[in-house]
């Protein structure tokens, strides 16, 4: 069976659960303590040099680390991954958007605030995060007011990847009142995936 070494919480890790789920892939969670230091352990640092969770172990062994690459190998010969062209480039355009654009700003000022604690000790450098937050949300917004997913007429694993960290944006005191395409978004979304922090 395949095993998810993951921390509940984490949109990176609920990404490859979600997908499995979805897909009805059976596997193993294993919680990891990745704030407490767990991933810096020799034992797990064996297995992922780079001392992050998610880390994918397949049923042979095999190790996969990053939870975009997660999503490409777990969704290959699904709906939810195009065939090779240019629906799949589109798809592999928003994991980089994702990774690039968005996680860094979203997800890490979330942490900040939610897990951290640090709204006010760290304020300004959550405003100059945000900034670059709420660029994120708007190219998104405009996509998703011209077609009912981020790479077209159909949920792909480029949704689950964004769906991860926006639908607890407000964790990070993000309002998403002004983005109502993007909002409408989330709704489909989650009627077909769940919320992360409902488990």
């Amino acid at each position: 069976m395949i095993t998810l070494y993951g921390m509940t919480g984490s949109g990176n890790c609920w990404k490859p659960a979600a997908l499995m789920q979805r897909l009805g892939i059976e596997y193993r969670w294993v919680e990891v303590d990745s704030v407490g230091g767990e991933t810096r352990r020799p034992a797990f640092l064996a297995m992922n040099p780079n001392g992050r969770v998610p880390l994918l172990q397949l049923d042979d062994g095999r190790l996969l680390a990053e939870s975009n690459a997660m999503l490409c190998y777990l969704a290959e010969g699904s709906a939810l991954m195009p065939p090779p062209g240019f629906d799949r480039a589109k798809v592999l355009e928003w994991l980089f958007f994702e990774q690039y654009s968005h996680e860094p700003y979203i997800a890490t000022v979330r942490f900040w605030i939610h897990f951290l604690g640090k709204r006010e000790l760290w304020r300004d450098r959550i405003a100059e995060a945000r900034v670059k937050g709420e660029a994120a949300l708007a190219v998104m917004e405009t996509t998703l007011a011209r077609q009912p997913y981020l790479a077209g007429q159909s949920l792909t694993i480029a949704d689950i990847a964004l769906y991860a960290y926006t639908h607890v944006a407000e964790q990070g005191d993000y309002d998403l009142t002004p983005y109502p395409a993007l909002r409408a978004w989330l709704a489909r979304c989650q009627a077909q995936l769940g919320r992360m922090d409902a488990g």
